[in-house]
């Protein structure tokens, strides 16, 4: 796959993440309308019980089908028959894998509560909570299908669907909000807060089973392009001497890997979940400020290193250590300039950005919501960078690294959320959590980056390092105008009207200052990172001088 190849499908795949994303947002809004966000005890609990699939597929399944399956799929190809015997015999041990975790985790759904509050909610809370889990909890098999179906395509140089197939997904979740708005009404926490003791059996369904429907089908749109393709898939249970077991040692400390950051996982859940029941901004903030922090990563690093992944794949099996190298020179600069740029907007707009985005919300809950995203964003470029790293990892089938990296990693995040608990106030705990997760992620790429170097004999450090700093240099100028647009903001106009105009124009000058600082210190990434986006647009619409690679 040549840069210019890599390009577009990245484009496209973020296309799709971007729409996916966008929906995220209104899902997001919609549910802090319905629910609330801080000390709204019914938000909190449905925001737990839909978080548990993901940290449950992520403990089992997503690092390590990641991990595993493209670099294993990209090998098998060279056997005789492409290798469809060894992936329909890895895809049955992935799947039934999957299907027995699902009932066990269901079978354990009454433990959520009490492994991820702090003891604090009540009776009518827990069981709300456990019921909604009930309802939430088989999303962990279809995610993992998900997964499963969509690093098939990936594999076979298919990128687009996978992207795309969440957007049905939220389409889905937004609709079961919204029935559930013309059913009992927005939230309002003295005329309409919705306890948990008031909610019926119905009204559980109805949000849970949305939800989850939500998940089923964005696993099942996936088989229309396997067939497209040509893919066929035959169960086959005869695993032993077929060469699984490279894949069963990446697997299994995949594994450990996943269960170290998910302990880090409940250390801070049970930490947002004190503060909220404080009255302190809970699990909803805490999601919410999350998705904002994660947008950037999700639209351009998981795009590029989506595509990147199959192609060091390649070439970690062909022993091309040169051409590994080169692409993780090529994905670092390129991320850096996504991560960075949004780095600088959302420490200077993040209240701003919040308080538009959540006006369903008070101002002071909105803007909790920014401040927690602004201590997430410190560590945004560390988190991408890692991302990076972990998939230099895998496609020499290593896995063992990465889970020696998360052990500090996790250590930094837990001990983060367990002394913001202790020492903050309940309106801060979140904001203290950001930070430790940043820490905890530079922690994690500085290590990555240390082991990556010996092991590939250097890492284009030089140039990378130059890239940075220049990136550098143009975030912190647009942050700064940035911020100064929205004191000015504030300063003519009060409340939410204020923020809305520091948005747009603050905004519009921290992406034009950003670009025009780039462009003075010779950042020629920037252009490779819009330029499949920019040729899209009518030739009088394009930025002079913009538009494609090595301009």
């Amino acid at each position: 796959m040549s840069d210019p190849t890599l390009l577009r499908s990245s484009a496209v795949m973020a296309a799709g993440t971007f729409v996916s994303r966008l929906l995220g947002f209104v899902r997001a809004i919609a549910l802090t309308g319905l629910l609330g966000v801080t000390a709204a005890l019914a938000n909190d609990t449905f925001a737990t019980a839909n978080t548990v699939p993901n940290q449950v597929y992520n403990l089992i399944a997503g690092g390590l089908l990641n991990a595993v399956l493209v670099p294993q799929i990209t090998r098998a190809s060279r056997h005789e028959d492409g290798g469809q015997a060894f992936l329909d015999r890895l895809l049955t041990v992935a799947l039934v894998a999957l299907a027995a975790v699902t009932v066990l985790v269901v079978a354990f759904a009454p433990l959520v509560p009490v492994v991820l509050n702090d003891g604090s909610w009540d009776a009518p809370t827990r069981a709300l909570a456990v019921a909604f889990a009930f309802w939430c909890l088989p999303q962990v098999f279809f995610y993992g299908l998900y997964t499963v179906l969509g690093q098939v395509l990936n594999a076979r140089g298919r990128f687009g669907a996978y992207m795309w197939a969440p957007v049905l997904n939220n389409v889905v979740a937004i609709g079961g909000i919204v029935a559930m708005y013309v059913w009992i009404g927005g939230y309002d926490r003295v005329s309409n807060p919705h306890p948990p003791s008031t909610w019926t059996p119905g009204q559980i369904a109805l949000l849970g089973g949305t939800a989850t429907l939500g998940v089923v089908l964005q696993a099942l749109v996936l088989l229309a392009p396997l067939r497209s393709i040509g893919f066929r898939y035959r169960p086959r249970f005869g695993w032993r001497g077929v060469g699984l077991g490279s894949a069963g040692r990446v697997a299994g400390w995949t594994f450990a890997a996943a269960l170290v950051g998910q302990l880090a996982f409940v250390v801070t859940t049970r930490s947002v979940t004190g503060a909220s029941s404080d009255g302190g901004p809970g699990q909803g903030a805490y999601g919410n400020a999350y998705l904002l922090f994660v947008l950037p990563h999700s639209l351009v690093t998981v795009s590029l290193v989506t595509a990147l992944f199959t192609r060091m794949s390649r070439s970690a099996a062909d022993g091309d250590t040169r051409a590994v190298r080169r692409d993780l020179s090529l994905g670092l600069r390129l991320t850096g300039v996504a991560t960075v740029l949004a780095t600088a907007g959302l420490l200077a707009l993040g209240p701003d950005l919040t308080s538009t985005l959540f006006a369903a919300n008070s101002l002071a809950e909105s803007r909790a919501i920014g401040y927690a995203v602004m201590a997430m964003s410190l560590g945004l470029v560390a988190f991408s960078a890692q991302y990076l790293f972990q998939r230099a990892f895998y496609a020499y089938s290593d896995a063992r690294t990465p889970f020696l990296v998360q052990l500090p990693v996790a250590a930094v995040i837990a001990g983060g959320s367990w002394l913001s608990a202790q020492a903050l106030s309940p309106q801060h705990v979140v904001v203290g959590i950001g930070l430790g997760m940043a820490a905890g992620y530079t922690v994690g790429a500085l290590l990555s980056a240390g082991l990556l170097r010996r092991r590939l004999a250097g890492l284009d450090g030089a140039h990378v390092l130059r890239t940075y700093v220049r990136l550098a240099l143009a975030g912190a100028g647009a942050g700064l105008v940035g911020w100064g647009v929205s004191l000015g903001s504030h300063a003519l106009l009060a409340g939410r009207a204020a923020s809305v105009l520091a948005l747009v124009v603050g905004g519009a000058a921290v992406l034009v200052v950003f670009a025009a600082l780039c462009r003075r210190l010779h950042v020629r990434e920037l252009d490779e990172v819009a330029g499949p986006l920019l040729r899209r647009l009518p030739a009088r619409l394009r930025p002079q001088g913009g538009g494609g690679p090595g301009r």
